[in-house]
């Protein structure tokens, strides 16, 4: 049933084996024994899509019924677990890398026994669903039924390698963000801030971005926590105070009561708040 609803929501086999992470071979097998054990044919297969029969249609709906029941007893079976077992977690690639990494692996006394499953990734995890049991997000969440927690708050500064400093600023260039980052609030103000200078490079890699501002290419806009740090870097003129970000921590409420759900919860917010006067 997952297989034919990732293959009714995505419109053909290759989106639901990406969504599934498995070989488009195998969702067209378990699809095509679904077929079979129902006696029923769910979808046309066409040249670039499978579309649903009218058959396939009647049945999305118990389907997703029935998908809500599965992980609703997923994540009942989860909050009743113990402290052994993995925690999935999602959050921005940077952060995760750069700043959630370091500093549990400095306190992995506290989380013994929980294998961390650390995702780093830009889209926002569908918790309903047990993409990730808690995801870190620089917004408050606006989906409905969600239990979320403000961590703290992640500063964003003008920076660029040192030769910057001496070059008039009709001069300066800059480095942003691609699709699909480019409309964050940092992104905004920098644009602001370039007016008509240009834009040499994009990327939707903010590590790339953070290189390229490094070997001397252009202005970036980079969390503190990154480049205050970095010697390569200096701060630079421009912006009237730091563009500041929220940090949320974001659980489903079922989920919220395992015990090492809660224990990492605790420890990324604990990690946070001593960070506090870095990430500002």
């Amino acid at each position: 049933m997952r297989f034919f609803l990732a293959v009714a929501r995505d419109g053909s086999l290759s989106g639901a084996a990406r969504t599934l992470k498995v070989e488009h071979s195998t969702v067209a097998r378990r699809v095509g024994a679904l077929e079979s054990s129902l006696g029923v044919r769910l979808f046309d297969r066409l040249p670039r899509s499978w579309a649903l029969t009218r058959e396939g249609e009647a049945l999305v709906e118990p389907a997703q019924q029935l998908e809500q029941q599965a992980l609703a007893f997923s994540r009942a079976a989860a909050s009743t677990s113990g402290l052994d077992g993995r925690v999935r977690i999602s959050a921005p690639p940077m952060f995760a890398s750069q700043f959630l990494v370091p500093r549990l692996a400095g306190r992995a006394a506290q989380w013994q026994g929980i294998e961390l499953d650390l995702v780093g990734e830009f889209r926002t995890a569908n918790l309903h669903r047990r993409e990730a049991d808690l995801s870190l997000r620089f917004m408050r969440p606006q989906e409905p039924g969600l239990a979320a927690r403000k961590l703290g708050s992640l500063g964003f500064r003008l920076y660029a390698a040192p030769e910057w400093q001496s070059r008039p600023q009709t001069e300066w260039q800059f480095l942003g963000y691609g699709e699909p980052l480019g409309d964050v609030p940092h992104q905004q103000v920098l644009a602001k801030v370039a007016d008509h200078r240009p834009f040499v490079l994009r990327s939707n890699d903010l590590a790339a971005v953070h290189r390229a501002c490094r070997a001397g290419l252009g202005l970036a806009m980079l969390p503190s926590f990154l480049a205050r740090p970095d010697g390569g870097l200096v701060e630079m003129p421009g912006l009237d105070a730091p563009v500041s970000r929220e940090i949320w921590c974001v659980v489903h409420p079922d989920v919220r009561r395992s015990p090492r759900v809660r224990r990492m919860a605790d420890l990324i917010g604990e990690l946070i708040e001593e960070a506090a006067g870095e990430l500002a």
